[in-house]
């Protein structure tokens, strides 16, 4: 009997400590404490650099990554001779998903919103297949919003799609006020969205006890805001190995990421957006961009903000419910989202 137990509890335990090793048990020991050990290339202080390239001065160490992209859909006047551009909206889509595209383009997307705030629309896609190829360009020349570059349209590619966007603002819509990055499943209120950048820290409770016009817009908020905001994330690498975002120790050592808003919808002022612009130059590339951009943000010390009315998931539709909802994830039926944003905008909240 004894002969027959030893290789059973051997196989037992081996089996043990393969799922173990496979859920990321093992791995999660030798990680390092973000709090004291964090280090991410370059490992210095880049806030100087980023003043530097941003006065057009050349650093004495040079940069360690480029996103130097060639567009091949750029729309460089865009944003040309439009005085007081209050928000940009880079909505990061799937050459596929032409639907989302008309749907937003009528809805929170239009950019005759509103008569008296300055807003622009511009979709963010990369290389795909000839023939959807030929779909994309039709739709551009209808529409004259889609924003593309060379590299292929993939999910471990969102952060080329994100800094895509980062390099056309910076380069041909320097002078909004606001960027929102936010992905093409999302329901949107621009109404809200304005409000909310108005006040971001007293929002929406500034609406509420003075009886303030709704429909206001003018900014509390200096020029010179760095502002990164939206559902913030205080959370830790995968380690399992079956997970979608499994991230080894020698891609990423630390017990915990920096924090960061999640890629679905989140704003930048000006400000924030020029500095994590120049800020990647002398950060390493990582191939989940909500993670990125937090890396960004984090060596240029910029503390995200949480604003609740930004829903990674999706909150379940009630009119008042959404009465002050800025984004809500999970609508990839254009044809839901359009009825919720319709009538969200005859009952003034959208």
């Amino acid at each position: 009997m004894l002969t027959v137990k030893k290789p059973k509890n051997v196989l037992y335990v081996c089996t043990f400590l393969f799922l173990l090793f496979y859920c990321g048990v093992f791995t999660h020991l030798f990680e390092r404490d973000f709090a004291k050990k964090f280090h991410y290339p370059y490992d210095g202080d880049i806030q100087n650099f980023v003043e530097q390239l941003r006065a057009n001065v050349t650093p004495h160490v040079p940069p360690i990554n480029f996103y130097n992209f060639t567009f091949t859909l750029a729309h460089i006047d865009k944003c040309k001779n439009v005085e007081s551009l209050r928000l940009v909206f880079l909505v990061k889509t799937a050459p596929q998903n032409w639907k989302r595209r008309v749907a937003i383009r009528s809805s929170w997307g239009f950019e005759r919103r509103f008569s008296d705030v300055e807003i622009r629309t511009v979709f963010l896609v990369g290389q795909t297949t000839n023939e959807l190829q030929k779909e994309i360009d039709r739709e551009d020349r209808e529409f004259n919003d889609l924003i593309q570059a060379d590299f292929l349209d993939d999910y471990y590619n969102n952060t080329f799609k994100t800094m895509m966007g980062f390099t056309w603002a910076t380069r041909y819509c320097p002078n909004a006020r606001f960027y929102m990055f936010v992905d093409d499943d999302y329901y949107v209120s621009t109404k809200n969205l304005l409000r909310f950048i108005r006040n971001p820290a007293n929002y929406p409770r500034y609406l509420e006890p003075i009886g303030r016009r709704l429909s206001q817009f003018d900014f509390d908020l200096d020029e010179a805001v760095v502002l990164y905001t939206g559902f913030v994330f205080r959370s830790s690498p995968h380690r399992h190995r079956t997970s979608k975002w499994y991230v080894s120790l020698e891609e990423y050592p630390y017990d915990l990421w920096p924090p960061y808003v999640t890629a679905g919808a989140y704003v930048l002022s000006r400000e924030a957006l020029l500095d994590m612009y120049y800020a990647s130059f002398y950060t390493q590339h990582f191939r989940f961009d909500d993670i990125y951009v937090g890396l960004l943000a984090y060596k240029c010390k910029i503390e995200p903000f949480h604003c609740n009315e930004f829903y990674f998931g999706k909150l379940k539709y009630d009119p008042q419910d959404y009465k002050y909802v800025v984004a809500s994830h999970g609508y990839e039926d254009s044809k839901e989202m359009l009825t919720v944003w319709t009538e969200q905008r005859g009952l003034g909240q959208a």
